[in-house]
């Protein structure tokens, strides 16, 4: 029996991952037992070291990328989103109020603040929030400026005071983004997603009530009204995505421009940062995206969670969450045994594997001499040998923890199929690309307008060590972010600025075609791709692909990211979905292998199908 997937979780959570994985066969890695290089997976709420970024062997991951937080603090973010408007216009990047970064900007403030006084009467509010807090910690809405009141660095924008309202509650949407790659820009949402509710009745004449105008889930939870019965929210804070579709489907709007005007936020945010972030070939991040809708449906960017909250605070959680992480262990690509961390020890003169379960070897591998010289440097001995277990040792310990860990498992979600059957049972639609052309303004992307199971995942080339984090430019910064990991877990600070630190020159070295990970596509299911062009799949259970979605964006994130013609094509799409169903065509000159699936309703149209060619 060929060794199990080994995930590594930090201070014991969350729990929702450890159990999904463990039903998935997984094996849960022990740092008293097992050697420190011995995993697939490492899961934390913080940022990683720079240290575990470079010190990262072929067949590891890691659930964070570096340098994101140039999105994830909020100050960080009022500084990009300023940064894009100046470069592309205020008429694109209008999807997040104007922000003030106090005290710096306090001057800058205070004169729009008298200037809408003049202009618009005293009617106008104001949000303030804390730069590194998250779950609506210190968060506060005032109309006069006397009670802005601060004692530490944080942003003032103006308040959304017109919000879409269900029965009266205000609401904001978490959506869940995964980004497979920053280079090239790989983009996937997930379709399941939560509608978070504040609990009592929106009233603009108690700002001070929190429990009326946040819609945070730590907050809620502890007010008056959490468990009672509200007109059409229910009991709790929170409905499913699904539920959420439900009500758009009793407005009369158009549903598609809505959801392509959340998908255009979530691309245009992640523009601002994915040409400075190293790339990393190991690592995946799950976003949360949280967006508000007000009254002219119209979606702006409330804030980037660093590590969405896991909780299971409710049924809702329970039926988004588990599904949510089980398709995004799918889109990291794992198979069902760890043939490439095997292969590894094969390759160091192992008789057998060193987690093979019928005849473990007694020789003394390389591969552990290379680690116990990196143990003694990492600690500072060196002359004394630290004492590393024999494969045997190892084997009996491995066997006996499995026993316990699996022991609670029902047999039969031990271990699920491998991932190249599910991608076999589903199907993967790639046709030709849709390119479209207009002349409407760019204010089409986000400006107001009122009115399953696919499995395959994505195959990919991993180097021999860790050369993507040569960037030696970039500061030392503290990297206090919107984590949103747990809803009691103190804010931790962390840093993931990158240096140009040198590669380790100890362990194996193997050319990089021997770190290529299994090639999960079989036969027909293999997405179609030109030459030196590889093609993500169109979706991964819940999650559907949203860039690249067209030969243009494609090669525009091929090699350095071409921003400009990216955010042309999105301007194309968005034109096209504004203009009524009948009006629509589709531009067939590329003559492109290649087609997306449109985000956000219930069944997603391709775009082949949903612009019909002239």
């Amino acid at each position: 029996m060929a060794a199990s997937l080994v995930f590594r979780l930090h201070d014991r959570g969350p729990e929702v991952v450890r159990e999904v994985l463990l039903e998935r066969g997984w094996e849960e890695y022990d740092e008293e037992e097992q050697e420190e290089e011995d995993w697939n997976l490492y899961w934390r709420g913080s940022a990683f070291r720079n240290s575990e970024y470079h010190n990262l062997w072929p067949w590891q991951r890691l659930n964070h990328h570096p340098k994101t937080v140039g999105i994830t603090r909020k100050d960080c973010l009022a500084r990009n989103l300023r940064r894009m408007r100046a470069t592309f216009g205020s008429a694109l990047y209008d999807f997040s109020p104007t922000a003030f970064i106090l005290p710096n900007d306090y001057t800058r403030f205070l004169a729009e603040y008298n200037r809408l006084r003049v202009t618009r009467g005293p009617s106008v509010y104001w949000i303030c929030k804390p730069v590194d807090l998250s779950r609506g910690r210190g968060i506060f809405v005032f109309e006069d400026i006397k009670d802005l009141v601060y004692d530490c660095s944080v942003i003032v924008q103006r308040y959304i005071s017109n919000p879409l309202l269900i029965s009266g509650y205000k609401f904001d949407l978490r959506i869940y983004v995964c980004v497979k790659s920053f280079h090239p820009l790989t983009v996937y949402i997930h379709q399941e997603g939560l509608a978070r509710f504040a609990t009592e009745k929106y009233d603009l004449s108690s700002l001070h009530n929190l429990f009326a105008h946040l819609t945070n889930t730590s907050i809620n939870k502890l007010g008056p009204f959490y468990k009672t019965e509200k007109e059409r929210v229910g009991q709790g804070c929170k409905w499913t995505m699904s539920k959420f579709r439900h009500f758009l489907h009793s407005q009369d709007i158009n549903e598609l421009l809505l959801w392509q005007r959340i998908n255009n936020i979530v691309t245009l945010t992640l523009l601002t940062i994915a040409p400075s972030v190293p790339s990393c070939p190991n690592c995946v991040e799950l976003f949360g995206f949280d967006v508000l809708v007000d009254v002219r449906f119209k979606p702006w960017l409330l804030e980037v969670n660093y590590s969405p909250a896991l909780t299971l605070d409710c049924q809702a959680d329970i039926t988004v969450k588990k599904g949510l992480i089980s398709d995004l262990i799918d889109l990291m690509n794992y198979t069902l045994t760890d043939s490439l961390r095997e292969r590894a020890y094969q390759r160091q003169e192992y008789k057998q594997p060193c987690f093979h379960a019928n005849q473990p070897s007694h020789a003394t591998p390389e591969l552990s001499k290379a680690k116990e010289t990196k143990r003694k440097r990492s600690s500072g001995h060196t002359s004394q040998t630290l004492p590393l277990l024999n494969p045997l040792q190892q084997h009996e310990k491995r066997t006996q923890r499995q026993s316990r860990q699996h022991a609670s498992v029902p047999a039969y979600r031990r271990h699920l199929l491998p991932v190249d059957l599910h991608a076999a049972r589903g199907r993967i639609i790639n046709t030709t690309a849709t390119e479209t052309h207009t002349d409407r303004t760019l204010n089409l992307i986000l400006s107001p307008r009122s009115g399953t199971d696919v499995s395959a995942v994505n195959r990919r080339t991993c180097p021999a060590l860790a050369p993507w984090l040569m960037d030696s430019r970039s500061p030392h910064v503290s990297e206090v972010t919107n984590r949103d990991d747990t809803e009691t877990e103190a804010e931790t600070d962390a840093s993931s600025s990158i240096r140009d630190i040198p590669l380790r020159g100890q362990g194996f070295r193997r050319p990089a075609a021997s770190w290529k990970l299994p090639d999960i596509h079989s036969g027909t299911h293999r997405p179609a791709m030109k030459k030196g062009q590889h093609v993500p799949p169109l979706r991964v259970g819940g999650f559907i692909r949203t860039f690249p979605f067209n030969a243009a964006t494609l090669r525009a994130s091929q090699h350095h990211l071409d921003v400009r013609t990216v955010i042309q094509e999105l301007h194309k799409l968005t034109a096209q979905l504004a203009t009524s169903e009948e009006d629509v065509r589709r531009d067939t000159s590329a003559g492109e292998d290649f087609d997306s699936l449109l985000w956000g309703p219930k069944d997603p149209p391709l775009l082949s199908q949903h612009f019909k060619p002239t």
